[in-house]
């Protein structure tokens, strides 16, 4: 029977219609490539789950998956010695290409990448239908099999249409409140934000660029946030803050909108006992920061800022009431041609970055002697915002995707955003 879209998938099906809302994970195996194995495992799995023949009702909001074969083909990309660059341009390209929900569909592609003992493996997805951690497990047992590992049909049964969590009944007890009373000052940090440019507000074409941090890198900067008192997240949330901040100096002169604000994405299956991946579907909050970062201000006490209003977020769990904000969303959406649906965030809701971040050590735990997996991710930036940053620790190392909008940013800019990334030791390791 089929099951209804919760608030979330109904909303990306809608930016969907701009561009093509995917989401893209690579993992990079220590073993070597063995086509016509590899292919016989994905589609044993995907056939197994039932994760084939998926078709969506718009009018009636619902999905279903009616089963099948898996069909597709496995694409080989030809790299030789310029790995990553190559890497990047077909995870753009996987971002770019969009899948077709009019009609039956299986809502993966794969992708490999060859090298001498190892390859890459890239699943790219259509991202209404599942969120990062459905998909994380979803490779693992593919992964688990491939390697020899396990057997197919050992792992555990998803549930491939869990119940919805969206439904105000179903939030916990004082959160619809807490959001609405919360929603004048979200109003009012989203009038005193300045708005990013788009030299072309019809273009949501997407590029990509990969950066990793290192162990010591990584390590520096989670002794920062632990000195600080704060999360890692909001630690990142401030880093990329920053960078946003030397890119858009001239808004420190603007009469009203002189703050800059940021989306994060949070993981809300635990929330809801959905947690180990099981219940195949979208399970996400969301929840926004701001600051007018004044001149003069270091990164310690913006971070401490960042981690003050993360605090009161958490305390009042107000990342559970993003279905709010995505109906509201949605009706707007409705209301107007599809030109003007390109600019309603822009102007409404002018958010120049979000941050989606994983610990892929929770998920998919690496022995200690064994050569670890390397893992990717990047995400669609969709209408919303213009530049994603996507991390993954895993291991002792940190993965980072950022997905960007080329026609609000261009190279030189994202160079000068990794950068601060990838040097910050300097004035966080200082503390307090």
């Amino acid at each position: 029977m089929p099951a209804r879209l919760n608030i979330f998938q109904r909303s990306m099906l809608q930016w969907n219609d701009l561009h093509p809302y995917n989401a893209v994970h690579v993992v990079r195996i220590p073993q070597a490539l063995d086509l016509e194995r590899l292919r016989s495992v994905i589609a044993t799995t995907l056939e197994g789950k039932g994760l084939t023949g998926l078709t969506l009702n718009r009018r009636s909001g619902t999905y279903q998956y009616h089963g099948g074969r898996f069909s597709s083909e496995i694409k080989v990309i030809s790299v030789g010695a310029a790995l990553y660059p190559c890497f990047a341009q077909e995870v753009e390209r996987q971002l770019n290409t969009p899948f077709t929900p009019d009609e039956r569909f299986t809502p993966f592609r794969f992708f490999v990448v060859p090298e001498v003992d190892s390859f890459s493996l890239g699943l790219a997805y259509f991202h209404p239908i599942a969120d990062a951690e459905c998909v994380v497990f979803l490779l693992k047992e593919m992964v688990d099999i491939y390697r020899g590992h396990d057997r197919p049909g050992q792992a555990s049964p998803i549930d491939r249409y869990p119940p919805r969590w969206d439904l105000l009944l179903r939030l916990p007890p004082g959160v619809l409140g807490r959001k609405l009373i919360a929603f004048p000052s979200q109003i009012k940090a989203m009038r005193s934000t300045c708005r990013p440019r788009y030299r072309d507000p019809g273009d949501l074409s997407n590029k990509c660029a990969f950066f990793s941090l290192d162990a010591q890198r990584l390590s520096g900067v989670i002794q920062a946030a632990r000195s600080l008192n704060i999360t890692l997240n909001d630690l990142l949330l401030a880093l990329l803050m920053k960078a946003v901040s030397l890119l858009t100096s001239d808004r420190t002169r603007a009469p009203r909108r002189r703050s800059i604000s940021l989306g994060c994405i949070v993981n809300i299956r635990k929330d809801f006992g959905m947690a180990g991946g099981r219940a195949f579907g979208l399970f996400l909050g969301s929840f926004l920061v701001h600051h007018e970062i004044p001149a003069g201000i270091d990164l310690a006490d913006l971070a401490r800022d960042i981690g003050r209003q993360t605090l009161r977020i958490k305390r009042s769990r107000l990342y559970l009431g993003a279905p709010l904000e995505l109906a509201f969303g949605r009706l707007m959406t409705s209301l107007f041609s599809e030109r003007r649906r390109r600019k309603l965030y822009q102007k409404h809701y002018p958010l120049w970055g979000g941050l989606t971040n994983m610990n892929l050590n929770a998920l998919w735990p690496q022995p200690d002697d064994a050569r670890p997996l390397e893992y990717f991710r990047a995400v669609s930036t969709g209408p919303v915002t213009p530049l994603v940053v996507s991390l993954t620790t895993v291991g002792r190392t940190a993965n980072v995707g950022l997905t960007y909008r080329p026609t609000v940013f261009d190279a030189p800019q994202i160079e000068r955003i990794k950068g601060c990334f990838l040097d910050p030791l300097g004035p966080l390791s200082a503390g307090p």
